[in-house]
């Protein structure tokens, strides 16, 4: 069993012990009854896993919550399908990275994101890590930086695919350092490590939680982590932003509604997603994924993904990549 479906089936051990803590009394209460948190992701995943402790743990403030997961065109289907929903708090999107990328990513969208989306409340929120293959000549980012800049397009740099994440945080950091890579798209995250790890390629930005497992085996070398903050999962493990000041990239989940969604009914949402985060159980559940509990308002959280979304337009812009 591979490190994430251990992960996952833990967090789902964990929260259906916590789901046997008593029942929150509901302060507030909204229509409608249910409410639907659209995933654009495959069933699985951290995200998706994330989004399905908070419906979860929603009940215990008698908020029935269900997730749908609606995959394809990089979460636009999801995120397309919640724009036209209801503005009733009834229709949820699982956001992500990904809603932040596509806005430059793709040249043809019917929607803009952090227009026509009305942020309600964080989830979790976490680092990549910048990992190397353990033979490779560089042990840390000052090296790796050096060694960049001496040997131009002589690195390969693995990704989960053009424009994912993974991609683009290579590509902030060239075009921060000033470093010439040769970015090689995998069909997915699994297939890129595996090439880093029998060093065909050289370099990847991979989220902690797919990576730390073979970093404490060995198998990777864990160089920075890019969030500004060490990781507690990786101690030791400086940030790089102590290296390339200004260079920020977390992995994040939060949720959104339509953007004409009462601003009431999203605090009463925001109310009872945040209660849920500051529960032990459910905290422990999210740092046991490699990340740490995105409590937020949801103005806060709406200026943290129009941030967001200004950052990875640069390293969209820089890297070239587009889907029509």
């Amino acid at each position: 069993m591979n490190l994430l479906r251990r992960k996952v089936l833990s967090l789902s051990i964990g929260t259906a012990a916590w789901s046997l803590v008593p029942r929150a009394a509901a302060a507030d209460s909204f229509t409608p009854r249910t409410v639907h948190i659209v995933v654009g992701f495959l069933p699985g995943g951290v995200g998706d896993t994330s989004s399905r402790l908070i419906a979860q743990a929603l009940q215990r403030f008698d908020q029935p919550a269900v997730v749908e997961n609606r995959p394809g065109a990089g979460g636009n289907v999801a995120a397309e399908a919640v724009i036209k929903g209801r503005p009733d708090g009834g229709t949820l999107i699982l956001a992500a990275p990904n809603n932040a990328i596509n806005a430059t990513l793709y040249k043809n969208l019917p929607f803009y994101f952090i227009h026509d989306i009305a942020m309600v409340a964080g989830i979790l929120q976490g680092p990549l890590v910048m990992v190397t293959n353990p033979a490779f000549a560089a042990k840390s980012v000052s090296e790796f930086i050096s060694y960049a800049k001496a040997n131009p397009g002589k690195i390969n740099m693995a990704s989960a695919g053009n424009g994912a994440t993974s991609h683009l945080a290579g590509e902030l950091f060239k075009m921060m350092v000033g470093a010439s890579m040769v970015h090689v798209p995998y069909r997915g995250g699994a297939a890129a490590r595996a090439d880093v790890i029998a060093g065909r390629a050289q370099l990847m930005f991979d989220p902690v939680v797919d990576s730390i497992g073979f970093i404490r085996d060995g198998r990777l070398r864990a160089l920075a982590v890019t969030s500004s903050n060490p990781s507690p999962d990786l101690p030791g493990i400086p940030p790089l932003a102590s290296l390339v000041p200004g260079y920020d990239v977390t992995s994040w989940y939060g949720l959104g509604a339509p953007k004409a969604t009462p601003v009431a009914t999203i605090a009463v949402l925001n109310k009872a997603v945040n209660a849920c985060l500051a529960e032990p159980a459910i905290a422990d559940r999210i740092r046991g994924l490699g990340a740490e509990p995105m409590i937020m308002s949801p103005k806060e959280l709406d200026a943290f993904v129009v941030a967001d979304t200004a950052r990875w337009a640069k390293a969209v812009k820089f890297s070239g990549a587009k889907v029509d």
